[in-house]
């Protein structure tokens, strides 16, 4: 079987899951013998354009012509069996869909985020859940609020994406929702079911380990959505050192409470941005790893990485993070007493939850299970198109 696996990686500046994710999802295909034809452009590349280039780049969300014709031309030469996309933009452009089907190339589609439907692709605006656009026919809010890079000529632009490839996201052959949440979620944008397929994605086997762990980790991006000021607050009802250590991984623009907060109290440690290895180390040294987003987080890796490493995970009842864990942790309103609470419930039951969770890994995230998953989808929609 032969895939081109289409992506636009995001910025390097600000590190993202989903290219691990897209690295990560290539070398399985590979690894089982798939022929996979990467169709990849960068964010970086904007900052070497010139002026002229730039100016085109601003309507390229929309429909990126130049694109199309490279694509038309790799898929010419290659003839592959299904395009796989992930993000389209802003160099690709959903017209990708329309530019395979027309050589007779069926298209699957991984949902990372809520792009679809809202601007900025967080339901998350001003500190809260925001669904303002949900069911409009014009995303109006995303462009007031300037949701999009906090301007309202971008968002205007991506709002305008999003009306005019309406009908084009409804052409994907298949979509795959990374959970349960996902795949209601398109169900509300009108995709059919027979049009979803559930299924996560995968991390290397990190192998089994003797690292005893005490405590916490928080592996993630330093901002508001991602919740590390409720983390925070909710770890400052506890006494210092009640829970053990509370360590602190990743950047972002309120690095600065982690800081302070590691200077006020001795069980609060903060690592900054680090190598992948010293991740793994760092799950391994605690007892559990916590995620309390106040948004709805689609499919975060680390919780793949906690399970892998045989670590329970506290969540807040956001998103995919409550249907990726099953029995292998607990979950919270993300407020500042439930998820205090919470803290202290997996803080006595983490050993017990260590063999769950490794489990919980090796049945649904492991690359055999998920691989052969993806195997299958790529071979339904590649049937269906050479009968339809």
């Amino acid at each position: 079987m032969k895939v081109v696996v289409a992506h636009n990686r995001y910025s390097s500046a600000q590190p993202s899951g989903e290219n691990s994710m897209v690295d990560n999802e290539i070398a399985q295909l590979e690894a089982v013998g798939v022929t996979v034809v990467p169709f990849l452009r960068s964010s970086d590349e904007i900052a070497n354009l010139s002026k002229s280039q730039k100016a085109k780049l601003a309507i390229s969300p929309i429909y990126a012509a130049d694109t199309q014709k490279q694509l038309a031309e790799v898929l010419t030469a290659e003839k592959p069996d299904v395009l796989h996309l992930h993000n389209p933009y802003p160099f690709l452009s959903p017209a990708v869909v329309r530019t395979a089907q027309r050589h007779g190339v069926p298209v699957v589609q991984t949902v990372h985020n809520y792009r679809h439907v809202c601007v900025n692709g967080l339901y998350f605006r001003d500190g809260r859940l925001c669904h303002d656009c949900r069911g409009k026919t014009l995303p109006t809010p995303g462009v007031v609020h300037a949701c999009y890079r906090g301007s309202r000529a971008q968002s205007a632009v991506m709002a305008t994406t999003l009306v005019a490839n309406r009908s084009t996201w409804r052409r994907v052959d298949r979509y795959i929702a990374l959970t349960g949440a996902i795949a209601e979620h398109l169900r509300g944008y009108g995709i059919t079911d027979e049009a979803i397929s559930v299924k996560p994605n995968s991390i290397p086997d990190p192998g089994e380990h003797d690292v005893d762990g005490e405590g916490f980790a928080f592996v993630g991006r330093l901002s508001q959505e991602k919740g590390i000021g409720l983390l925070l607050a909710a770890w400052r009802r506890h006494p210092d050192g009640a829970l053990g250590t509370l360590r602190v991984i990743g950047d972002g623009p309120q690095r600065d409470l982690v800081v302070a907060a590691a200077a006020e109290r001795g069980d609060v440690e903060y690592l900054g941005g680090v190598p992948h290895e010293q991740v793994t180390a760092c799950i391994r040294d605690s007892g559990v790893v916590v995620t309390s987003s106040l948004c709805e987080d689609v499919h975060p890796t680390v919780v793949i990485e906690a399970l892998a490493n045989a670590r329970p995970v506290l969540t807040t009842d956001l998103g995919g993070p409550p249907h990726m864990i099953g029995d292998a942790g607990v979950v919270a309103a993300p407020d500042e007493a439930a998820l205090a609470d919470g803290l202290a419930t997996i803080a006595g039951r983490a050993r017990g939850l260590r063999d769950v969770a490794r489990a919980r890994y090796l049945g649904h995230f492991s690359p055999e299970v998920v691989i052969s998953r993806q195997l299958e989808i790529y071979r339904q929609v590649a049937a269906a198109a050479s009968t339809g």
